[in-house]
């Protein structure tokens, strides 16, 4: 019962948080942080003694089950850190914005979906969790309620929907060739005797799986939601949409082709090759955008869609070492990226900036800001011994060691080229932050002064978990793949 209590203590908490009369700021802070606690702890339990357990069995072999295994558990942990680190940011940034009760009450209920995404056993569970979490998080794109929000909001859902539409699809017929309720193992349950004589429609279908579920990670081309819905979210929900919510599609398509259909049915087929191409096409075309746009919340969303396939591609190349660096850049891209869309939030709060050009001379005013965002962006690069430097070192090898054919030395171009387009629309902010040659001089009617302590903490935790990937992610992602 721990993992269901894990899923519905943060549920309570976020409908007690929009219905309890908690008037002033100090009796809000405190209970969201208690539900935060709460919540981390519930979950903390779960993972370690928390029993699967089925919810329903609507026949044999569908059924609705919760349970942990490792691979839930690495991503279960990178949610924990980014719902934590934004809980406790936005008590100052939320200020801003109107209708709080709302927002924190879909925070907690958003951190619900994911946790049941992470602890689903089987494809059907999965894919409700999948959409809880769609659901539930919405409301985050739309909170200020303007024609820009509410546009964003509805091509969010539209994307989202039709997505995991495509995921559905794809799962009955991957149930359609297995036997069992189709909980997952490590390598994979499909039966390799039904699917023969029948492969390209297995195939297909698969493909329509990766695309559907890889909607959610922004892969191309049904990536439009996100540099839409992430400029528009106030700045915590711009960093939970880009740090771990996206990454739920990169979860689900883990799921499906490591855990469900299985490498082996996959490696060499045209579904690998067109994958590695859409994720590479992915990769160049997000970092190109970002490199172009001035907004500066844009140009996070516009790195997302590139830094998120670059996951894609690791899982692309079907191999352990692949599936490691993405889970390493699962890791570090949640802290680093969550990071940059709180310096982001910060920019806003106290000074109004939201254009590239305007962030001229701001070290002077929000230093500890400017730092966790350089230390971020070195993770993003790829700059050792952060995170995002052992993600690309090992899909690189596992490129150069693995891949077949030209894929072997374009796969290391590709990250190379977009390593530099990163370093080229991240580093000149961070450069202009501290040398701007004239003093710094926000827009009227905003806070001013440095940013308060519950607003840089959370993202120097941040820049800390992204430090800890690179350190010590190897041997984590080891033990998550050493069934696979």
């Amino acid at each position: 019962m721990l993992i269901l209590a894990a899923i519905l203590f943060p549920i309570i908490g976020g409908l007690l948080a929009a219905c309890l009369p908690l008037g002033k700021d100090r009796d809000r802070r405190c209970f969201y942080g208690l539900v935060m606690a709460g919540s981390d702890l519930v979950c903390l339990l779960a993972m370690v003694y928390g029993q699967e357990i089925q919810l329903a069995a609507l026949s044999d072999r569908v059924v609705l089950a919760l349970g942990f295994d490792s691979f839930g558990r690495f991503f279960l942990a990178a949610v924990m850190i980014l719902y934590t680190a934004v809980c406790f940011y936005s008590f100052e940034y939320m200020k801003m914005e109107k209708r709080g009760e709302t927002f924190a009450a879909f925070f907690f209920i958003s951190f619900a979906a994911m946790v049941s995404v992470c602890a689903a056993r089987n494809l059907l569970t999965m894919y409700l969790s999948f959409e809880m979490a769609t659901l539930s998080t919405v409301p985050l794109v739309l909170h200020e309620r303007t024609k820009e929000a509410v546009r964003a909001g509805m091509k969010y859902l539209f994307y989202s929907v039709a997505g995991a539409l495509m995921g559905l699809m794809s799962l009955f017929f991957v149930y359609y060739f297995s036997e069992g309720s189709g909980t997952f193992v490590p390598g994979g349950f499909v039966d390799p005797q039904a699917v023969a004589g029948r492969e390209p429609l297995f195939l297909a279908m698969v493909f329509v799986g990766i695309v559907g579920f890889g909607t959610k990670a922004g892969m191309f081309p049904m990536h439009g939601w996100l540099p839409t819905a992430h400029p528009i979210a106030p700045a915590p929900a711009s960093s939970l949409l880009s740090g771990i919510i996206a990454k739920a599609g990169i979860l689900a398509v883990g799921r499906l082709v490591y855990y469900a259909v299985g490498t082996d049915l996959l490696r060499g087929s045209w579904v690998q090759y067109a994958w590695m191409i859409l994720a590479l096409l992915t990769v160049l075309m997000g970092s190109t955008m970002a490199f172009c746009e001035k907004n500066l919340k844009k140009r996070l969303a516009y790195s997302t869609v590139s830094q998120l396939s670059y996951m894609m591609l690791g899982m692309a190349l079907l191999s352990r070492q692949g599936l490691e660096g993405a889970l390493i850049h699962a890791m570090s891209h949640s802290a680093a990226k969550g990071c940059l869309f709180l310096a982001a939030g910060a920019f806003i709060y106290y000074a109004g900036i939201r254009q590239v050009k305007d962030l001229r001379g701001i070290g002077r005013q929000m230093p500890l800001v400017v730092w966790a965002f350089m230390l971020a962006a070195l993770s993003l690069v790829g700059i050792p011994p952060m995170g995002g430097y052992l993600s690309k070192w090992k899909i690189c090898l596992a490129a150069l060691e693995g891949a077949p054919g030209l894929f072997a030395w374009l796969i290391p171009l590709v990250l190379l080229v977009s390593a530099l387009l990163t370093a080229g629309y991240l580093f000149p902010l961070v450069i202009d932050g501290f040398f701007p040659g004239r003093d710094f001089h926000g827009e009227e009617g905003y806070q001013g002064g440095r940013a308060s302590l519950v607003m840089t903490i959370p993202m120097l935790a941040l820049c800390g978990s992204a430090l800890a990937a690179g350190l010590f992610g190897g041997s984590i992602a080891g033990l998550v793949t050493g069934g696979i």
